[in-house]
């Protein structure tokens, strides 16, 4: 194999047809307004279009529900394997076949397993796309999963799992979902484990790509070079070959399990101290009550630990929602003799919070700062405005979403985050420090 400066040539070609594609896509400018397109094929398959012509590109990002949740627990971790083999191999190319027609292609392409969904992504120029898009629909309709190829993506994964065995952030987030999941899907490693992944046989992939890789569990994001018409007939190329239905097993919905401490010792030179309340769903009418109070409430934070005292260099508050559970989490990293003063302002500012809410002027600031900064935090590339565009069809919020949210955040009134606040904050959080024992520490 021919190498350049110690790369392979066809490595080195991937590279700059990557750095090309990220290049053109920087120079898209954010977006006040973003007018979306449902395009609906002969076939049934449904997408979102974004057209756009600033740079000859197209993105396309698409999901299949039903992620690592999907795992047998005896057999953890298929999902992510079978997610790094759509590149290895499909149809009649084997694996160095395959990725030599993708580079000739001048595409890109990925696949990404989370714990709800199978994530693929694919960007190309626009005058490639129907080389490029015959190779992803191989890919997703017809991967091979060959032995040779299963083996060494395995080996890969195995290898990470073991360079991370030692690994406090690793450590500390295995027993961090154990602790608030229990024994829900939620609290399993996506990764699996060494012995989870030597169970694995091709065909376990085959009968779980036959599960999740279907017309009825799928979304479709489109932004780019390429008009509704062209598209309806890309899209039945890649996507019309696949089964009609999932076969996917429930999952039953679940919520963090609070008021409890979880202490993870570990010679550290500072102590992870993380918290979790209760979550809320996004089809919840509180919602954006909620989103604004944690927005505010991580402002506070940061005002109270990090600009006042110098406690941490960062602090922050986030929701997360998945399919299937919900939760409030705050997260820093502080001195461990200080550990248990930031604690302290952290679990005062929560209370001061739940107890005295806000005001009208901090809301109004904060409404500003969050409707101005989405366009330029999702929807200032291709790829942004494709993931974002998916991210709206999985959590199922309409495709009107992007200008609603605005008239629903405009709405919020000072006593909504309050009872917002009282509602999520009132509880008695799980909290997790990681760092020295209690007896090494000085202060």
């Amino acid at each position: 194999m021919t190498r350049l400066n110690g790369l392979p040539c066809e490595a080195v070609k991937r590279l700059l047809i990557v750095l090309l594609l990220l290049s053109l896509a920087a120079a898209m400018p954010a977006r006040a307004a973003t007018a979306i397109q449902e395009v609906k094929t002969s076939s049934g398959i449904k997408a979102w279009l974004v057209e756009d012509y600033a740079v000859p590109i197209i993105t396309i990002s698409f999901a299949f529900r039903g992620g690592s949740t999907q795992d047998p627990s005896d057999k953890e971790g298929v999902t992510n394997l079978m997610s790094g083999l759509f590149d290895e191999g499909a149809g009649d190319l084997e694996s160095n076949a395959f990725q030599q027609r993708l580079d000739d292609a001048g595409a890109e392409m990925r696949f990404d397993a989370r714990r709800d969904a199978v994530y693929g992504f694919m960007r190309v120029l626009a005058n490639q796309k129907d080389d490029a898009f015959a190779l992803l629909r191989l890919a997703i309709e017809q991967p091979r999963f060959d032995q040779a190829a299963m083996d060494r993506v395995r080996a890969q994964i195995v290898s990470g799992i073991t360079a991370k065995e030692k690994d406090p952030e690793t450590a500390a987030q295995i027993a961090w979902m154990k602790a608030i999941y229990g024994d829900h899907p939620y609290s399993r490693p996506y990764e699996g484990t060494e012995q989870s992944l030597a169970a694995i046989t091709a065909s376990d992939l085959k009968a779980l790509h036959t599960r999740l890789f279907t017309r009825g569990n799928l979304a479709i994001a489109v932004a780019g070079a390429i008009d509704a018409g062209a598209l309806k007939r890309d899209l039945d190329q890649i996507f019309s070959g696949l089964p009609a239905e999932p076969s996917l097993v429930p999952v039953a919905k679940t919520a963090p399990k609070l008021g409890q401490e979880i202490r993870i010792q570990y010679d550290l030179p500072q102590d992870r101290l993380r918290l979790a309340y209760p979550g809320i769903s996004r089809k919840d009418p509180q919602f954006f009550a909620a989103y604004m109070m944690n927005h505010i409430l991580g402002g506070g934070l940061w005002t109270e630990v990090r600009e006042k005292r110098g406690l941490a260099y960062g602090i922050g508050s986030r929701l997360e929602n998945n399919d299937h559970a919900s939760a409030l989490v705050i997260a820093t990293r502080t001195r461990p003799d200080r550990a248990a003063e930031t604690l302290s302002l952290i679990l005062a500012e929560v209370s001061r919070m739940a107890e005295e809410g806000i005001g009208e002027e901090e809301l109004e600031a904060a409404k500003k700062n969050v409707i101005g900064g989405y366009a330029i935090d999702n929807l200032n590339s291709s790829r942004a405005i494709a993931d974002t565009l998916i991210a709206i069809q999985m959590q199922d919020q309409g495709i009107d979403y992007i200008e609603r949210q605005k008239q629903l955040i405009q709405a919020v009134t000072v006593e909504d985050v309050r009872s917002a606040a009282r509602r999520l904050l009132s509880a008695d959080p799980a909290v997790m420090i990681v760092g020295p024992p209690l007896e090494s520490r000085k202060g």
